[in-house]
């Protein structure tokens, strides 16, 4: 499934990178979460606005994560995405909402001051 979706998101932009996260595979379109690849389903990231409709599509699921709903992000199991089309279609959606998709916010390195309150409070 790497395979496959890593053929589809190649033309969408230069800057792409693969991280493992959440059990699997994740395609970092632009410095966004774009697609997961994981064993059994792919998790991709789609406009939150559209997520019910999607919801609404074959063997789509909500991701759950701290008990909650995320908006916006979704699995799909392997077994709707047998077609090239089938594929195609749940990855155009992600890579379409990526032009818009803010990056998440990257965690910075404390700086030396912050360091130095830190081992004062021990």
């Amino acid at each position: 499934m790497a395979d496959r979706v890593r053929e589809l998101i190649a033309p969408a932009s230069a800057n792409i990178e693969e991280k493992k996260m959440f059990g699997g595979l994740c395609f970092m379109v632009d410095d966004k979460m774009c697609v997961g690849v994981k064993a059994d389903n792919i998790m991709l990231r789609i406009d939150p606005a559209l997520t019910d409709a999607a919801l609404e599509e074959e063997s789509c699921m909500p991701m759950v994560h701290g008990g909650k709903i995320m908006p916006g992000f979704v699995y799909v199991d392997n077994s709707a995405l047998r077609t090239k089309k089938q594929l195609e279609h749940w990855v155009n959606r992600a890579l379409a909402y990526n032009k818009v998709a803010t990056p998440s916010k990257k965690k910075t390195a404390a700086t030396p001051k912050k360091k130095a309150a830190a081992t004062k409070k021990k």
